[in-house]
């Protein structure tokens, strides 16, 4: 695809009829029971079938990349400590963590954010009342985007545990239940940082890990930190005008080697999860020769007309209209290609979004 067509692609152009219904509310009643749609790269042909079909559409020699990203609590509920003369106390204000700035600093959204300004101090009360942590807000930014700095704590993350809630997307139309905890992270997930989910990786279990294994394919892990602009909304027309939020990442030794040696050996690399991508890729390109271990940021957006250098397969779940994740689905598989299975996909009532079934496409 040319210059000039990529820059003739809207936002729009991504769009599927969708009914609100097959947005998941609830994971499946037990992990690995979701619906798989295959899906063939080259021709677009499609196929019903279930999760637990996966290790047999693997073949031995194939590198399976996963996200080991573990999300945080990052929902708070915080209190106003400064009401100005004439203003009417405001009641609680959520704050979720987007990513970390930093000497005890976070970038957060603030909801209502519109009267919390700069210089506020935002305690966060546990059930019982006792106030677990304070932040001052330093700066304040669009779309109810604040900078806090909190108070040091012996234990940040434990206070986080204690008093956050898990960070369910918003098209989730219900509070955390002590369920999600579990259900909303990866079986694998070691490295905490994210707010959202990998939601791709969800549905594996230790028993399609290993029957994984067994067929002789190697597995290989790298991180990228999950932040909100996952679900944030392109307030664009043009794909070549969309810019992405930078998300944390790593490339182990371990990783970086395995993937130096499927890339030699001519093996398939399989991303699960389009955060597995994004890394991939942003590594892939950055690199000058071989992959090695390093942490950095990325930004990389991945629209039709970008060139894979490393992924040749895609586990991945049904993503937003015009989002940011279809255009990569498209980009790996074709626009017209994708939106057909998705129609397809509804058609057949799959669930769709965090909590929903998932597409093999290779």
């Amino acid at each position: 695809m040319s210059e000039a067509m990529e820059s003739e692609q809207r936002v729009a152009d991504f769009d599927f009829e969708l009914p609100e219904e097959l947005i998941a509310q609830e994971p499946p009643a037990e992990r690995g029971l979701s619906r798989m749609l295959m899906m063939d790269r080259a021709t677009g042909a499609v196929r019903d079938a279930s999760f637990a079909d996966l290790p047999e559409q693997l073949r031995a020699g194939d590198l399976l990349v996963l996200n080991d990203s573990r999300v945080i609590p990052a929902r708070l509920y915080a209190r106003r400590t400064l009401v100005r003369e004439r203003e009417k106390p405001t009641g609680q204000i959520e704050v979720m963590l987007t990513e970390p700035a930093g000497n005890n600093q976070w970038r957060a959204l603030v909801r209502p954010g519109r009267k919390v300004a700069i210089g506020e101090r935002l305690v966060f009360p546990a059930a019982t009342g006792e106030v677990v942590m304070e932040a001052e807000v330093l700066e304040r930014g669009q779309f109810g985007e604040r900078l806090l700095e909190f108070a040091p704590v012996d234990d940040f993350f434990a206070a986080l545990e204690r008093i956050g809630h898990v960070p369910l997307p918003p098209y989730i139309h219900r509070d955390d239940a002590t369920a999600d905890h579990e259900r909303y992270q990866t079986v694998y997930a070691r490295e905490r940082g994210s707010v959202a989910a990998p939601t791709a990786g969800l549905h594996f279990t230790p028993q399609v890990q290993e029957k994984i294994k067994a067929r002789g394919v190697e597995v290989a892990y790298v991180t990228l930190h999950v932040g909100l602009g996952t679900f944030a909304p392109l307030r664009v027309e043009r794909v070549d005008e969309v810019h992405l939020h930078r998300e944390r990442y790593t490339l182990t030794t371990a990783t970086a080697d395995a993937l130096n040696r499927a890339a030699s050996e001519g093996r398939r690399i399989v991303a699960v999860g389009t955060t597995a991508v994004r890394t991939l890729e942003h590594c892939a390109r950055e690199a000058d020769g071989a992959l090695t271990a390093h942490s950095g940021t990325t930004e990389i957006f991945i629209s039709p007309g970008f060139r894979f250098r490393l992924v040749g397969g895609l586990l991945t779940n049904f993503h937003l209209p015009q989002s940011s994740l279809i255009m990569l689905v498209s980009a790996f598989a074709g626009r017209e290609r994708v939106l057909a299975a998705y129609r397809h996909a509804v058609a057949e009532r799959y669930r769709f979004f965090s909590y929903g079934d998932c597409m093999f496409i290779a």
